[in-house]
């Protein structure tokens, strides 16, 4: 498995694999799965190579985590870089009380979520993510969702913003100075948030679900360049737009958590036909663009199942033939601007 160094700020950075795992569908995202099948998927994970691990307190109502314990019980806790997140702190349902995450997650602990991205949320979800993984030490901590998607308006995503500058960050900063924390960052649906934050603050790391894919490059105009120049790390999430960009433009497929629009569909489509002219699968190219920019470190798509993780690791092993990007951008299928690999 390829990997890549991160140090920004000189204390030894982190090393990712260039594919990394995405713990959400772990916490019974979508439909139930078992402890063991859950389990097998991350040794199947482990045994490719992969040891860049990502989790949160969302996903799953802490159930993701705790499996996370089982799994890395007896690992050397230098071989592999974890991830979790603050912004949520969960609260144990009383009876009758409706849980997060219904029609979400599924056979999953009663608890609702209580946004928090003060000084003392951010301390307290740590503690209570200690305990769930069992590990003694988080390489990073990314503030949860600080998004319009998470929220529901600009107004309310400002004032978790806001929230998060006047107290949390302070926590963050002071995590990483003593060393109980390698980096911290933001863990987020949209590129804005991330631009807002790099504007206010000294951070290290995003994760950028969605939003740099072979379908959108717009976080290209101003937040990648600036991430670049402040020498900050981005982990991409959800390199498949939720799934039509693996599975292709085939009806009912997923874009953005929604069945995908007739637009969406109809590009998918021309893209995936640049893609079959050059003998190459669409899926191997979703996950490798992102890793033409030289500020991303890791690429962390989904993965529910053996078979997922395994069609992951053969899209991060592919060869992409260097004629199928200029053919892209020939047909306006992606940006003239967007960075590849060679």
């Amino acid at each position: 498995m390829k990997t890549r160094h991160w140090d920004r700020i000189g204390n030894g950075g982190l090393t990712f694999t260039e594919l990394g795992f995405g713990t959400a569908p772990l916490g019974n995202l979508y439909r139930a799965i078992g402890d063991d099948e859950a389990h097998a998927v991350l040794t199947r994970a482990w045994e490719l190579g992969v040891r860049y691990f990502d989790t949160a307190p969302l996903y799953g109502l802490g159930l993701a985590e705790t499996r996370l314990n089982r799994f890395l019980r007896g690992k050397p806790r230098g071989d592999y870089v974890l991830s979790t997140k603050i912004g949520r702190l969960l609260r144990r349902c009383e009876a009758g009380e409706e849980r997060t995450g219904e029609g979400k997650f599924f056979d999953v602990p009663a608890r609702r979520e209580v946004y928090d991205y003060s000084y003392d949320g951010v301390m307290r979800s740590l503690e209570a993510s200690f305990e769930r993984l069992g590990v003694d030490s988080i390489d990073i901590l990314y503030a949860h969702d600080l998004d319009i998607f998470t929220h529901g308006s600009a107004a309310a995503r400002d004032e978790r913003l806001e929230e998060l500058m006047a107290g949390g960050y302070r926590a963050l900063v002071s995590l990483r100075d003593q060393g109980v924390i390698r980096a911290f960052g933001a863990g987020v649906n949209e590129w804005q948030s991330c631009q807002w934050l790099t504007q206010r603050g000294d951070f290290d790391l995003f994760l950028l679900a969605g939003r740099y894919t072979l379908l959108e490059q717009e976080a290209l105009e101003s937040f990648l360049p600036l991430a670049e120049a402040r020498g900050i790390g981005i982990i991409i999430g959800g390199p498949y737009n939720s799934g039509i960009l693996a599975t292709g433009p085939k009806p009912g497929a997923y874009y953005n958590y929604d069945p995908a629009p007739e637009a969406i569909l109809d590009r998918v489509a021309r893209i995936e036909a640049v893609c079959q002219s050059h003998r190459t699968r669409l899926v191997d190219a979703a996950f490798q663009l992102p890793l033409g920019h030289p500020s991303v470190v890791s690429v962390i798509p989904g993965g529910q199942g053996v078979a997922e993780m395994e069609s992951n690791a053969a899209a991060a092993a592919a060869a992409i033939p260097p004629a199928l990007w200029a053919g892209l951008k020939a047909e306006g299928l992606l940006r003239q601007d967007a960075p590849v690999l060679a």
